[in-house]
């Protein structure tokens, strides 16, 4: 957010403190700091909110808060809804977080996951077809693919699980193992 001004509305201090705290954090993620913000402010709102208020109540260019808007609608975080006896697009965040966890899981999974994915498939076969790569390169080409790979597998089994069944697997934590078989000392 830039400075206050005599057309920007004034947030309560526990919103806009969110609001530039949850830009920060995006822009360590690798989010626009417009962005992250846009999405803080229509997550917290309690009604539907236009684009020129956005921008106003931020104190961002229109033009940045359409191309925001456009994003967030892209990763399925918002959504444009009507509001009767308005023609302005008026935009709600997703208020269940384990939606928007996954739905953000599913878009950082598409975007650099399968990627990576591919590349490493890639690399890992043109290794072992190049005798010139040594057996070093070749075996940790192999497990960072395996590793990756057991990843893309896990994510996708938590997908079908739950969220009740998942928060409490995630709260069991390092407890869930003691459910698992004891591994054999060697």
């Amino acid at each position: 957010m830039t400075e206050n001004t005599d057309q920007q509305k004034k947030l309560p201090a526990a919103v806009e403190g969110f609001v530039m705290h949850w830009g920060n954090l995006g822009s360590q993620w690798g989010v626009n700091r417009s962005v992250a913000q846009i999405h803080a402010l229509l997550y917290l709102s309690e009604k539907p909110i236009t684009a020129e208020e956005i921008a106003e109540t931020l104190g961002i260019a229109r033009s940045n808060v359409s191309n925001s808007l456009r994003e967030l609608t892209g990763w399925n975080l918002i959504r444009r809804v009507p509001v009767f006896g308005d023609r302005r697009d008026h935009f709600v965040a997703e208020t269940d977080l384990w939606e928007m966890a996954t739905r953000i899981a599913a878009g950082r999974k598409e975007r650099e996951i399968d990627p990576a994915i591919a590349a490493l498939r890639a690399c890992a076969a043109e290794a072992e077809e190049d005798p010139a790569v040594g057996a070093v390169a070749r075996r940790r080409l192999g497990a960072m693919l395996d590793f990756t790979q057991t990843m893309e597998g896990w994510y996708a089994q938590m997908l079908h699980v739950p969220h009740g069944t998942l928060a409490k697997l995630i709260k069991l934590g390092s407890r869930i193992v003691r459910f698992l078989p004891a591994k054999p000392e060697g």
